[in-house]
């Protein structure tokens, strides 16, 4: 069975943006800043593939991090950081071993909230440091980037997409504290859209809504904690008030690798595009295993790994057809963003307008 991944050709062309249409099609400059971590790993397949398609690609990080190296098919750029490399990796990862220890709860979510408090420093400063280093900065501005790609749990990318005013495209799973639904401007009924952790369905009783209505104002202290500095470092950088949705809800295109088959149905925006399965590995066909029987028992044919099996004098069937990951989130990917390269954004814009039709 191939491990490798498979990144849906179609589902790259809502990557480009600005890119997709006219003279823009013959190759772009996308500015990576992507999360530390898994977030990384799924976005740098498509980081891959932008560079086989002959568009260009530089990532932004901090010379500490964890998995963001050095690779031939993108550019990279680095500004230092206040935390040495085992500092960094204590930080990020030196709490783990909480998830896996019988503790009361209680000390769990203590040591938990402490915990999430340094890491969120960590990225904090780190943003800080990148636009306290005024090269770098100027360098971005000076190089004409189409679109920046990047993950909105880190908010540095889109907080630096806003400052340069280039249209941005956001590459996520979620947003904590609903601060995705919040940036789309999309309806987001308590009465059938379960919340994160409350195991609800879309269909609840009265007293699972009441739950559903109350589970997120838990979540409210992390987000406050992880989230609200962004909103300072905008405001301090635009020299007027930012707040968190403004920072989120200056996006032209929001990718979310998920759909309707993992999650429950809900409201969505013409500008938000599911393409789950893009970061899933793309199994080859099984191997069947056929044996003949005499004694007119027919023919056997056994598919591994759960394949079908077929007895009897019609002979060996093919195992079921399978769907192929991805490729109708790919189709979908397609349509909104087929036209929204045709206008760069105006001088000092968001880049919203370019990107909106």
């Amino acid at each position: 069975m191939s491990l490798g991944l498979w990144l849906p050709g179609q589902v790259l062309r809502g990557l480009l943006l600005c890119l997709c249409v006219g003279r823009w099609a013959e190759a772009g400059k996308v500015l990576v800043v992507p999360m530390e971590g898994s977030h990384w790993l799924s976005m740098r397949e498509a980081v891959r593939e932008l560079h086989a398609r002959g568009h260009q690609a530089v990532v932004l990080s901090p010379e500490v991090n964890m998995h963001i190296k050095a690779e031939d098919f993108f550019t990279m750029k680095t500004y230092a950081i206040p935390y040495t490399q085992d500092e960094f990796d204590y930080i990020v990862t030196g709490k783990t071993h909480l998830l896996f220890e019988r503790i009361h709860f209680l000390t769990l979510f203590l040591e938990t909230m402490a915990s999430l408090k340094n890491v969120s420093l960590v990225f904090q400063r780190s943003c800080e440091q990148l636009f306290y280093t005024k090269d770098l900065i100027r360098h971005l501005n000076a190089s004409s980037f189409d679109v920046v790609l990047t993950d909105p749990v880190y908010p540095c990318g889109a907080v630096l997409a806003k400052y340069l005013s280039i249209p941005a495209v956001f590459f996520l799973r979620s947003i904590p504290c609903d601060l995705d639904i919040e940036g789309t401007a999309c309806p987001n009924p308590f009465s059938y859209v379960p919340r994160l952790l409350t195991m609800n369905s879309d269909h609840m009783t009265f007293f699972q809504r009441v739950k559903n209505v109350l589970y997120p104002l838990t979540l409210k202290y992390i987000c406050q904690v992880s989230f609200t500095p962004y909103a300072r470092i905008a405001s301090d950088l635009l020299h007027r008030e930012v707040s968190l949705v403004d920072i989120f809800g200056s996006a032209s295109i929001w990718l979310f690798r998920g759909d309707f088959v993992m999650d429950y149905p809900r409201p969505i925006m013409p500008n938000m595009v599911f393409i789950g399965g893009i970061n899933c590995a793309n199994r080859k066909p099984l191997s069947r295993v056929c044996i003949d029987f005499s004694l007119n028992l027919g023919g056997v044919c056994a598919a591994a790994a759960g394949g079908r099996r077929r007895s009897g004098p019609s002979g060996p069937r093919s195992p079921a057809p399978r769907r192929s990951m991805g490729r109708s989130a790919a189709e979908q990917a397609a349509a909104p963003v087929a036209g929204l390269g045709q206008r760069k954004s105006p001088p000092g814009g968001s880049g919203m307008a370019a990107c909106r039709t």
